[in-house]
């Protein structure tokens, strides 16, 4: 990247997209003094909360992608989910640069960054190594596409010397980037995702493993080796790789050693740390752990502070959070589990016999190494949505499977299915968008579905005459 990109005064600055990243992009560009722009095929009904966090000055175009705006301009900046369009084809064979959100607010971070990416895992790692790294008092940004876009970060002191900023990244993001450089990169895991983008799964692992590519030899490359696909990209690495593994005892890293999350930086002695904790439950989660400890003591957190921020954690919403329990059978909600890969991590390790909730809409991939999983810790399937049948194809020779018209129905037959001592478990492996506005309000569903069938069941209990 020229330096000369960096500079945005009086350039013309096209902003595509407008969720949060696409407004905070705008912002960050009129800010260093650009004509800025912003697009959307949404119009301006639609967008009218959003355009009003933008300054006075920026030009709107929306209700579509007109190919003459694109190529008037000196620099397009796209927000994670805008697609390929032709559009921006014809603006780089006009000569302009084409970037992304993330690559554009990483020029302006003058602090130590830790970037995480995976298919699974990201936003718990990336928000214990956060906390992890705040835990001194020392200015942390938490974000990227947790949520916070990078671009809030910046002119805030975590993202100026002395601050860190830590982000989750997507493949979406890590398409456009070339001069972003984390001194700490972390791939968790890549299983096959998104493939209604990508044409293939060697399109989307290549996209992951940019995470990378601009890192040099002081930089560190933190590697879960337990994962093939992850293990592939270790031959290109630039930078110093760190392992870490729940299944192999390691030298220098991080892994797995009884009860104890076990870390060793190199050069260092071996740090113990608890493996069994209430606020991250299954082996994947011990893997996001480790690479959560490995990565913040490489950028200076002490073991104590590390340690607190590990056995204090509880679990972001959707995310294997348990919402119920009645007669000794839990309910977790996973549905950020919007892949197989997901289900299939959350899964493998979890202390209980398991019946899944799943489907919704199909995202292109296969459905086969749910059978695995469900073999080992399942009880029982419900499936729901525009999916069911393929997924029922796939663990009916495995466990029993039932059908169910809606959420309130599919909490009921797993209830029923389950056994003292198991886990109803809805991970979906499926996007929500069949059913529901996102994965959030998928969640809300059930969580409710799961309060009304408690209620309803106690309710039915008699009371004790003795106790009354």
């Amino acid at each position: 990247m020229q330096s000369s990109h960096r500079d945005l005064a009086g350039k013309r600055v096209l902003v595509v997209g407008l969720g949060r990243s696409g407004i905070a992009a705008a912002r960050l560009c009129a800010l260093r003094g650009a004509q800025v722009t912003v697009n959307d095929a949404k119009d301006t009904a639609q967008l009218r909360s959003d355009l009003a966090l933008l300054p006075g000055n920026v030009r709107q175009e929306l209700g579509g992608h007109p190919a003459e705006l694109f190529i008037a301009q000196d620099m397009i900046v796209l927000s994670p989910g805008v697609p390929p369009m032709p559009q921006l084809a014809a603006a780089r064979a006009k000569g302009v640069f084409v970037t992304g959100e993330l690559e554009l607010a990483s020029w302006f971070v003058e602090s130590t960054m830790v970037a995480i990416t995976g298919t699974n895992g990201k936003s718990t790692t990336t928000t214990l190594c956060g906390a992890m790294l705040g835990a001194n008092g020392r200015p942390t940004f938490v974000g990227g596409n947790l949520g916070t876009p990078l671009s809030e970060a910046i002119g805030t002191h975590a993202a100026r010397l002395g601050g860190t900023c830590v982000v989750e990244v997507s493949s979406f993001q890590l398409e456009t980037v070339r001069t972003f450089r984390p001194q700490v990169a972390v791939l968790l895991n890549i299983s096959p995702d998104h493939l209604d983008r990508y044409s293939d799964f060697a399109g989307y692992a290549a996209a992951k493993q940019r995470i990378f590519a601009a890192q040099t030899a002081s930089d560190f490359a933190v590697i879960n080796i337990d994962d093939p696909n992850v293990e592939a990209a270790v031959r290109s690495i630039q930078s110093r790789c760190v392992l870490i593994s729940t299944h192999r005892a390691l030298g220098v890293g991080g892994w797995l050693e009884g009860d104890s999350l076990c870390v060793r930086l190199p050069g260092g002695p071996i740090e113990y740390y608890p493996a069994q904790l209430p606020g991250l439950v299954g082996r994947h989660n011990q893997e996001n752990a480790l690479a959560a400890l490995v990565a913040s003591r490489l950028i200076g957190a002490l073991p104590a502070e590390a340690r607190h921020a590990l056995v204090s954690f509880r679990p972001l919403p959707h995310r294997m959070e348990l919402v119920g329990d009645f007669n000794d059978i839990e309910f977790y909600d996973d549905s950020k589990g919007t892949n197989v890969g997901a289900v299939v991590a959350a899964l493998d390790g979890f202390p209980r016999k398991v019946v899944l909730i799943a489907g919704g809409k199909d995202k292109g991939g296969s459905y086969a190494p749910l059978a695995e999983v469900m073999k080992r810790h399942g009880r029982a399937a419900v499936l729901i949505g525009e999916a069911a049948s393929k997924i029922k194809a796939v663990l009916a020779p495995v466990v029993p499977v039932k059908m169910a018209s809606d959420m309130d129905e599919a909490v009921e037959l797993a209830a029923s299915l389950a056994e003292r001592g198991d886990a109803v478990v809805l991970s979906p492996a499926c996007s929500s968008f069949d059913m529901y506005r996102d994965y959030a309000h998928r969640a809300e569903v059930y969580r409710t579905a799961v309060q009304v069938l408690i209620a309803s069941i106690s309710d039915k209990i008699p009371l004790d005459p003795e106790t009354d």
